[in-house]
């Protein structure tokens, strides 16, 4: 959804790459969610971050716990910041409706929206 987000507000001026580390696969949710506010992210793929071991970053962004405790290494003048958002496929877990589970991820999905808008400046 980051991606996604940066890429539709912020296309301009930032370059937006997204990778985790490890793949799973586009979520169909957030794809749901996203095109609900008029994103698609339907051409993205989920991408391991070692991909772009040989790309040179200004920013890296990481946006989840996990991504931010096992963050490898980037060489270079890249300056790394944790960002965090909760998971939405773990806060759907407890969701009863399936209406209950969207909102999991439309709330990440808004909070998201709003850190995005705050760049660069909150970089």
């Amino acid at each position: 959804m980051a991606e996604g987000w940066t890429r539709q507000l912020k296309g301009d001026v930032i370059e937006a790459y997204s990778a985790g580390i490890q793949t799973h696969g586009l979520n169909a949710d957030a794809v749901r969610v996203m095109k609900e506010a008029g994103v698609d992210i339907r051409a993205q793929r989920s991408k391991n971050v070692a991909e772009f071991k040989d790309v040179e970053f200004d920013y890296v962004v990481t946006v989840c716990g996990h991504a931010n405790e096992n963050c490898p290494v980037f060489m270079g003048k890249a300056k790394v910041m944790h960002v965090g958002f909760d998971d939405p496929p773990k806060l759907a877990e407890i969701a009863e409706t399936q209406e209950e589970k969207l909102n999991c991820y439309r709330r990440v999905r808004d909070e998201i929206k709003k850190f995005v808008l705050t760049m660069p400046d909150s970089l």
